[in-house]
């Protein structure tokens, strides 16, 4: 029975084995073909051209030799096209496989994605194998050494690029707390994602600051302007850090606050009993979900009557940022629900707090950085729009909104009800 087993597990690995190697083949054989027509249709341009004798100027010269390209589905044996021009100056460079590419960009990719998802350097190798097969040429835990080099260079060069050209409507601004190696307090990221008026997002921003204070927010904030950012944010939401809700009005005076419902939700859930919590948290729903600003107040104050007696701390908490919680209703009700929150920078933050607790604390503050940087970059593309994102340039018009809704349409609504 064991060994019938045993026999029927080969069996699987090698038709496995099979399955893999005949698309290896269809692979090699679909890559030639495109290399022979990219070259082909190089030639087409220059067809024309004759040297001064006569013959045809730029020609087929063969190949160049034959090299291993590492693909998800290992690696792939490629010939690509060469071309002679008979004076010298045209080169041929295939887009395909540019002259010194050794892996696909879903190699490439991989690399960072594993490591930031928390696999160790020592097991990298291992990794690499399982996925790739065991022909995968240079992919060790020396790659990631290399890597976090050039992460890091990618970072400085992303840190100082030019904003003059970039607009944001909104802001979501976080501070991520992380551990560093041979340092008792914890490395302090913040991170700035902003939509643009095309209603897509963007890292904006991101620093090491020291515990979110006013003096590191201003630092990072007063960045942007000097990197040529010209126009403030309309809204900027947080959480509640005292920290940058002090330095954004002193570089960005006219951006409005809308402070995260998600972490006051928290706060105020932290001072009630555990047998209440359930019965807190709908109350605390119906207000930041209710359609206009008047049914807010109105189980604003309802929450206020129930607890203000004997849980007071928790009223006071709710209360002290009462406008700014309330900012939303000032804004398209499209928009309602990327707004409430900070969740865009939570949910891709995640795993950097997963990878520093991996890490076990072996990480500079300057790989950290790097790290968040290009966790980002990999996430980004996967990122949508905001929903609505045609309400974006009304915003920047100066179009007003009441509870949601453009402020021409309801008077206009009004003026016929009225008639």
């Amino acid at each position: 029975m064991k060994e019938d087993k045993i026999l029927a597990f080969t069996g699987r690995e090698a038709t496995k084995d099979l399955l893999t190697e005949t698309l290896r083949t269809g692979a090699q054989r679909l890559l030639a073909s495109a290399l022979e027509a990219e070259v082909e249709e190089f030639l087409q341009v220059y067809a024309e051209h004759r040297v001064s004798t006569g013959p045809q100027r730029v020609v087929r010269n063969g190949y160049l030799p034959e090299r291993a390209v590492q693909t998800g589905i290992g690696s792939v044996m490629v010939e690509v096209p060469r071309v002679r021009d008979r004076e010298g100056s045209i080169k041929f460079s295939s887009t395909l496989l540019p002259p010194y590419l050794k892996r696909s960009k879903s190699v490439e990719e991989l690399l960072p994605w594993l490591y930031l998802k928390g696999v160790s350097t020592n097991d990298f190798g291992v990794a690499l194998k399982s996925l790739l097969g065991i022909d995968a040429p240079g992919l060790t835990a020396s790659s990631i050494a290399r890597l976090k080099s050039q992460w890091e260079a990618e970072c400085k060069s992303w840190r100082g690029e030019d904003l003059s050209h970039k607009r944001y409507v909104y802001f979501w601004a976080d501070g991520i707390y992380c551990g560093i190696r041979g340092e008792d307090e914890k490395m302090c990221l913040l991170v700035v994602l902003g939509v643009t008026e095309t209603g897509k997002k963007e890292l904006v921003a991101l620093d090491d600051g020291y515990r979110e204070s006013g003096d590191s927010w201003g630092t990072l904030l007063r960045s942007l302007v000097e990197r040529g950012l010209k126009h403030a944010p309309t809204v900027a939401v947080g959480d509640g850090s005292l920290g940058f809700w002090k330095a954004l009005p002193e570089v960005f005076p006219e951006t409005k606050a809308q402070r995260c419902w998600q972490h006051k939700t928290i706060n105020v859930l932290d001072k009630f009993p555990t047998a209440l919590r359930g019965k807190v948290l709908e109350s605390v729903h119906q207000i930041w979900m209710s359609d206009t600003r008047e049914n807010a107040l109105k189980m604003w104050d309802a929450f206020a009557r129930n607890y203000k007696d004997k849980y007071p701390k928790a009223v006071e908490c709710l209360e002290k940022d009462k406008e700014a919680l309330l900012t939303f209703y000032d804004l398209p009700a499209e928009h309602r629900k990327s707004l409430r929150t900070t969740n865009p920078i939570e949910s891709t933050f995640a795993t950097v707090r997963h990878r520093a607790s991996r890490a076990k604390g072996c990480v500079s503050r300057a790989s950290m950085l790097a790290f968040a940087f290009k966790l980002i970059q990999t996430a980004a593309p996967r990122w949508n729009r905001i929903a609505g994102f045609e309400r974006l340039g009304q915003l920047i018009t100066g179009v007003k909104f009441i509870n949601g809704i453009q402020e021409f349409n309801l008077t206009n609504t009004n003026e016929a009800i009225a008639a």
